[in-house]
């Protein structure tokens, strides 16, 4: 007797776990396939607060919270690390060394960052803005193309690398404004120019600044990305440069007229978390 009934407990444990094996198999959302890969683009569109994003745009000034007017001289930022979700959770991270990007304001064909990505529909986007500390502390000889820290020419002369300090400019923003005082607070030439210069990836050898910020975007609201491969989905960004002072660490530009890499850069790294919002996708 005592044999049938463990029998029985054998035979129920085993429909059991073929049952929990069933219900884990359908469950588990299907792997991407890398091979099946199809065009897929991202666009930052740059804006000031409700206006056109214009270089040297002195004749008609911007005007933050702080009543501030300013005009922008020059705008340049790096997007990196792009990665794609399904509304089941699937997930995928386009190849590193294709997911480095440079925009830059005054080169409007530099606003898409295209890659490639498994067809499917993605409900979220993910990307990283400035450069990973991986890429970052990798032999110069890996580090081509806009990631060569020559690219653009020094860091006085639009570059986006500090030779003395060795990282990345992450977000290079410069202006001018009437508000900035002609001494040391402010700009000693009396060009009445503000440079935010911002970057630091943890450190190297030693814990330093880290301003890598990662933003994730909800594409369910203004429309989903749909991939697939006989036609370009492209998920239309606006970039709010005016939350660089009317963020949630809101600044006037008087009181902070060059930041580079000092402790109040973690501000302005915080408020550039805020300039991305999704306006529409394009399939």
């Amino acid at each position: 007797m005592n044999n049938i009934k463990n029998f029985k407990w054998v035979l129920l444990g085993g429909i059991f776990l073929i049952l929990s094996a069933c219900s884990k198999k359908e469950d588990a959302a299907p792997e991407f396939v890398a091979t099946n890969l199809a065009p897929f683009s991202v666009e930052f569109d740059n804006i000031v607060g409700e206006r056109t994003f214009s270089i040297n745009n002195t004749g008609s000034p911007y005007t933050n919270a702080a009543g501030e007017k300013f005009s922008i001289s020059f705008l340049q930022y790096f997007i990196s690390n792009i990665k794609v979700a399904t509304a089941s959770g699937q997930e995928y991270t386009v190849k590193q060394d294709d997911s480095y990007f440079l925009i830059n304001g005054g080169d409007k064909t530099t606003r898409f960052a295209k890659v490639n990505v498994p067809e499917g529909d993605y409900t979220r986007l993910t990307f990283t803005v400035g450069v990973d500390s991986l890429r970052s502390t990798m032999p110069v000889e890996k580090r081509t193309g806009i990631l060569d820290p020559a690219y653009g020419g020094g860091h006085d002369s639009g570059g986006m690398y500090w030779g003395w300090q060795n990282g990345y400019i992450f977000f290079k923003f410069e202006g001018n404004s009437a508000v900035i005082s002609d001494d040391q607070n402010g700009d000693p030439s009396g060009k009445k120019q503000f440079k935010y210069h911002i970057g630091g990836f943890g450190g190297y050898n030693a814990p330093t600044l880290n301003n890598i910020r990662t933003v994730t975007v909800d594409l369910k609201a203004a429309g989903i990305a749909k991939v697939r491969k006989d036609r370009q989905s492209n998920v239309h960004l606006f970039v709010d440069l005016m939350k660089v002072f009317n963020g949630k660490n809101a600044f006037s530009i008087a009181a902070h007229p060059n930041v580079m890499f000092g402790d109040f850069s973690a501000n302005i790294a915080n408020n550039l978390s805020e300039m991305f919002r999704h306006d529409h996708t394009e399939n």
